[in-house]
């Protein structure tokens, strides 16, 4: 398994792109592998037969153990194959969790009507169908019909790759159904059940390496808190006034938030920074990290240096990075190294929340949704579109004060935001 990302400590085979007896080249793709934030493809690191194929696809492997054997069609590999499975007994040795105290009661057998998921996605019903976990729940949420999908994977499995094709393949997107109320599950009155029937999953790399990182952030990196509420009818004017005069331009008002975050922050360099142990590093550039949620969990593509860059390049290239990003094609150097961090769940309907910093980052902004509430003004109430943000901080590199003096700017330049224009 070779280091495929600064970040990367295992990859997961999401697709073989050879098959055991074919024939490969040096450098010649040779399988797909998720890393912890993107999928990149392995090139093979000489030439021969495919003789071996060690890691299945779905399965993980830590960095450096071997998940292929490639050699002549006719050498005995036998003592790589003992090897490597050698090398992944010990790995396993080292990952197993310690046995619980108590152990896990089993899971009571399905009513006759019913028919339960095994643990690695397959579901019985007259015949067997055997699907991958993200297979399985990737068709559900597209509304595809399983018992509709031809498996190509190891004995018909059906994976990643064929619900990508099923969605691909379908003409209309599936129709959100109908409200109806929830109506209990029918069942012999007066059954008791036992323990609830489950399925585990396998963990991504990404939400494996979020696990981690987010263990190494709230507790060692001490975090405050800073909101502010912000007068945003101006900033809704503009945006709309900008997308009728350029239509293909499609602002969004995240897009002029990160346009604001970059302005305040070259006026407030303490801000963007990083505690680097016996040092705190001042950026030159803004580079603002964009949370976007993908199916495997969030990942924050960067747009560079965003202070010098307009509201339409800004637009364009968040989209652009956006649809890399949930289709796991970002490059590493595209995700790695932002200086600031934006989490928006205003689309959600989110009001206000708190947002956990990305390590090294100093500091990481949650913005909540844009509504319109009644407001004082000039001794009078008026509706005014309202806008909830609040900065998580790190105290290591920045003090309240300057905390605040950073969000009294962006909170400025966003109830007046002609200034992106004369400060251009």
């Amino acid at each position: 398994m070779p280091k495929l990302s600064p970040t990367m400590e295992e990859g997961q085979v999401s697709r073989w792109l050879k098959q055991e007896g074919d024939k490969v080249s040096m450098g010649e793709p040779l399988a797909e592998i998720d890393t912890d934030k993107a999928t990149m493809e392995m090139q093979a690191l000489s030439a021969g037969v495919l003789r071996k194929i060690l890691i299945k696809e779905g399965e993980s492997a830590p960095l450096g153990q071997p998940i292929a054997i490639i050699g002549e069609p006719n050498e005995d590999i036998s003592a790589l194959i003992e090897q490597a499975k050698s090398s992944a007994t010990t790995a396993a040795k080292a990952e197993t969790p310690k046995p619980a105290e108590e152990p896990q009661p089993a899971a009571p057998e399905p009513a006759p009507l019913e028919t339960a998921p095994s643990s690695d996605g397959r579901r019985a019903s007259g015949g067997r169908t055997l699907v991958s976990p993200i297979a399985a729940r990737m068709a559900a949420e597209a509304g595809i019909n399983l018992t509709s999908v031809q498996g190509s994977g190891p004995g018909g499995r059906i994976i990643k790759r064929d619900i990508e094709e099923a969605m691909s393949a379908k003409a209309q997107p599936a129709k959100a159904p109908a409200f109806r109320p929830i109506a209990p599950t029918p069942g012999a009155r007066g059954q008791v059940y036992g323990p609830s029937a489950y399925r585990d999953e396998p963990v991504s790399e990404m939400r494996r390496t979020i696990a981690r990182r987010l263990v190494t952030s709230l507790g060692p990196v001490p975090h405050f808190f800073l909101t502010s509420e912000i007068d945003m009818e101006r900033a809704a004017d503009m945006r709309r006034s900008l997308n009728e005069l350029y239509p293909d331009a499609k602002i969004s008002i995240n897009d002029v938030i990160i346009k604001v975050t970059a302005a305040a922050l070259m006026q407030h360099p303490q801000v963007n920074a990083s505690f680097q142990d016996k040092t705190i590093r001042l950026y030159e550039h803004a580079d603002i990290g964009v949370a976007v949620a993908t199916e495997n969990g969030l990942i924050t593509p960067i747009v560079r240096a965003a202070e010098a860059k307009s509201l339409f390049d800004i637009a364009s290239e968040v989209r652009e990075l956006a649809e890399r990003a949930r289709a796991r094609k970002l490059k590493p150097e595209e995700y790695t190294g932002a200086s600031f961090s934006i989490s928006n769940l205003g689309m959600f309907g989110i009001d206000e929340f708190t947002a956990v910093i990305n390590p090294p980052e100093g500091a990481i902004l949650a913005v909540g949704a844009m509504t319109a509430k009644p407001v004082a003004r000039d001794a009078q109430v008026v509706v005014r579109q309202t806008m909830r943000v609040t900065m998580s901080c790190d105290h290591r590199v920045i003090d309240g004060a300057i905390g605040a003096q950073f969000l009294q700017t962006f909170k400025q330049i966003l109830e007046n935001p002609l200034y992106l224009f004369l400060s251009a």
